[in-house]
């Protein structure tokens, strides 16, 4: 079946724009764009969709708000947030509120699409400007990080290709290792982090070791 997919963007012309070549792909279907959050909250879902991409800077309500209300309503269901920010703050205030992914607004079509079906699936793609924003947030803690617990050299690196949505085959070719060395490593980082899945393992080195960005809540 078709991967279903709304839309939440207030600029009329990027959201006609991505709602046609959503449509235009077999693999997807968006019945559904709106120009705002209360939209959105307002309508039946009907049908459900498997994925909703929101702009983070809404007119009224804000998109990270949006997020939270709407997880809320569907925890199943699946956020992509859509920016041209790339403030560390406003990252993790999505991702706390329930987002899955975040693409930059100028990701070519087909990146988009890729993105979609990955977070449809359960990953956690993230354009790589973005992704690199989220590993960085917590580099300058490892000092300060438990022994045992701090991520390795080579650990890190995987983390952040985990973070942008890298497959463990995509990840053993970035890195010219093999299968078995990735899931090993992996292993050991949801072993440190006491996670079983890509997002976990990044909010959860964070909150543990406090590196959350300057200003952001912990609520």
């Amino acid at each position: 079946m078709p991967i279903t997919v709304y839309i939440v963007e207030d600029d009329a012309k990027l959201r006609g724009s991505i709602y046609k070549f959503i449509n235009l792909d077999p693999d997807f279907t968006c019945p559904k764009a709106f120009s705002c959050g209360e939209d959105l909250l307002e309508c039946e879902f009907e049908p459900k969709p498997d994925v909703v991409m929101i702009d983070i800077n809404l007119p009224g309500m804000s998109g990270i708000e949006c997020v939270s209300r709407l997880k809320q309503k569907l925890p199943e269901v699946q956020v992509m947030i859509l920016t041209v920010y790339e403030n560390s703050n406003r990252i993790f205030e999505a991702l706390t509120a329930g987002a899955s992914g975040f693409l930059v607004k100028n990701t070519p079509p087909d990146e988009v699409l890729e993105a979609l079906r990955d977070v449809a699936n359960g990953g956690g793609p993230m354009s790589s400007h973005i992704a690199r924003k989220v590993i960085q947030a917590f580099q300058p803690a490892n000092k300060a990080a438990k022994p045992g617990e701090t991520p390795t050299p080579r650990e890190q690196q995987i983390l952040e290709l985990l973070a942008r949505g890298f497959a463990y085959k995509q990840i053993a070719a970035e890195l010219n290792l093999s299968m078995g060395t990735i899931q090993t490593h992996v292993s050991r980082i949801y072993k440190k982090l006491h996670v079983n899945c890509r997002m976990d393992a990044v909010m959860k080195y964070l909150d543990a070791t406090g590196a959350r960005p300057r200003g952001l809540s912990r609520g």
